[in-house]
């Protein structure tokens, strides 16, 4: 009866053990969120933000501009504002002329009013 059993021992120093042996618990922990949230079909999405319209803000990082904000991006909105912003170069030259337009014919109309006014009185 005397049989001899070797048994084998492994040590591991603490930083081999942890590289080694897994000892998180991921059987015990709650299901990641990502599976517990239902996703919302587009149509629900539209009906749940019909619904919530206005309780949403209408500025700050959930709000009705940070929508608008992002579906303009998405959409490529920057070039609305790109031929905008060439419409708003525009009117303003246009300004600029029909100001440079006023001056002259007021000055032409001085220049004539002085003119008829030395017509009377050299008469």
């Amino acid at each position: 009866m005397n049989k001899r059993l070797n048994l084998n021992k492994t040590l591991f120093d603490k930083i081999k053990y942890s590289r080694t042996i897994d000892n998180s618990f991921k059987e015990l922990l709650p299901p990641p969120l990502e599976e517990i949230v239902e996703t919302l079909t587009i149509e629900e999405f539209f009906e749940a933000y019909n619904n919530l319209f206005f309780e949403i803000p209408k500025t700050g990082l959930n709000s009705h501009n940070t929508l608008i904000q992002k579906s303009s991006e998405y959409i490529g909105d920057e070039q609305t504002n790109e031929e905008l912003d060439a419409l708003y170069a525009e009117v303003t030259a246009l300004r600029e002329q029909l100001l440079e337009t006023q001056k002259e014919l007021s000055d032409i109309q001085k220049a004539q009013s002085e003119s008829e006014l030395q017509n009377l009185n050299n008469g």
